[in-house]
């Protein structure tokens, strides 16, 4: 079968959908040498090397603005087989589809934070993706989902068709595990300018992965408690991301809570080793891929308890309300102050982490892509 496959957010962005994507292809490319694959991307962006001879690439000759106006806006779209040729399946792993002549389309669909909470994303990103993901759904022969959560999502909220939904979860990297090198840990304090001890957040400055209760949080612990831990927030600047700065200023925390920016991925496990507790008080997630990979570097988590988390994270995580501040700083305490309860949380967190590898998740999407296909090859 030949399968083209929307490759631009895989292309363009470091983390999030874009880093999901890239790990689950690059996956399938080691386990499938056989099925033909066209990896589609925008003008601007770069795919990089190293797939083999059956992943071929297509640079389209516009940029995404206009690839937006070309499938989602004119009256009469341009289909993306007219670009690419004849395709078996063509799967767009970001929230949207374009138009397809011939062949089944397939549309991930990560999760629903613009419908649940709205007040967390740009208004016009929110109106763009209410209007255009039913109408992908609709058109897609099936659609595919970070978790089950996701998925019951998809169904209560938009009326999805339960058995038109598959769920593909996301993976740990062989990369991330415990760091125990002296040398590597050092160089990584260094690079960062790192004092131990400290606790860690990963995840885009953003109204939904809610920052500012955590700073809030860490504010209650170091008036009420005895900790010389600093707080660690390690992610691109997003969307309303001002009032993060302005409130470590408010509370006097410019020395305590440092705001690292993007880490590239190779440097995430020593910093996660590095870390006495990880914390995750996001609001909703489709997946959660930055508190699984901390427990697979043994670090404890704690996390919100809603949205797909504790679906992810099983009994491996501490949970927390992320709208209550005090139980977030409490739980943060007790991890802190507990250091058998750190260690055992450390190994369900490494045994947890097991269960999820880019290799299933692959195996799982190209069983999808062959019964979608009608099983040929």
């Amino acid at each position: 079968m030949r399968v083209g496959i929307e490759y631009t957010a895989a292309a363009k962005q470091r983390a999030g959908i874009g880093r999901i994507t890239r790990e689950l292809i690059r996956a399938l490319a080691e386990i499938d040498h056989e099925n033909e694959y066209l990896l589609i991307h925008v003008k601007g962006t770069e795919i990089g090397e190293g797939f083999p001879p059956n992943f071929s690439t297509l640079t389209l000759p516009f940029d995404e603005r206009m690839a937006t106006l070309l499938w989602q806006r004119l009256k009469l779209p341009l289909p993306i087989d007219f670009l690419t040729g004849s395709l078996d399946l063509f799967h767009s792993p970001d929230f949207v589809l374009p138009p397809l002549r011939r062949g089944k389309a397939l549309v991930t669909i990560h999760d629903l934070t613009f419908l649940i909470h709205p007040e967390c994303a740009d208004p016009r990103l929110v109106s763009y993706l209410t209007r255009r993901v039913p109408r992908a759904i609709e058109r897609a022969s099936v659609v595919l989902a970070d978790s089950e959560c996701t998925k019951k999502d998809l169904v209560r909220l938009l009326g999805a068709p339960k058995g038109k939904i598959e769920v593909v979860y996301g993976g740990v990297s062989a990369a991330f595990a415990p760091v125990t090198d002296e040398g590597v840990l050092r160089r990584a304090q260094e690079e960062y300018g790192l004092d131990r001890p400290f606790i860690l957040s990963v995840g885009r400055l953003e109204p939904r992965k809610n920052l500012g209760r955590l700073i809030e949080a860490y504010w209650l612990l170091s008036q009420e408690a005895d900790i010389r831990h600093r707080l660690l927030l390690v992610g691109d600047k997003g969307w309303l991301y001002d009032g993060l700065f302005a409130q470590v200023g408010k509370l006097k925390l410019e020395n305590n809570v440092i705001f690292l920016g993007f880490v590239p991925d190779d440097d995430l496990p020593a910093l996660l080793s590095l870390a006495d507790v990880f914390a995750y008080p996001s609001l909703y997630e489709g997946f959660g891929l930055p508190p699984l990979e901390a427990m697979a570097c043994g670090t404890p988590v704690v996390a919100s308890n809603t949205s797909c988390l504790p679906e992810v994270l099983g009994e491996a995580a501490l949970f927390i309300d992320p709208t209550d501040v005090r139980p977030l700083a409490e739980t943060l305490h007790r991890v802190l102050t507990d250091e058998e309860l750190r260690q055992d949380m450390s190994k369900r967190g490494l045994a947890r982490a097991t269960q999820f590898s880019w290799s299933t998740s692959a195996q799982k999407l190209l069983a999808v892509y062959e019964e979608a296909a009608g099983g040929s090859k």
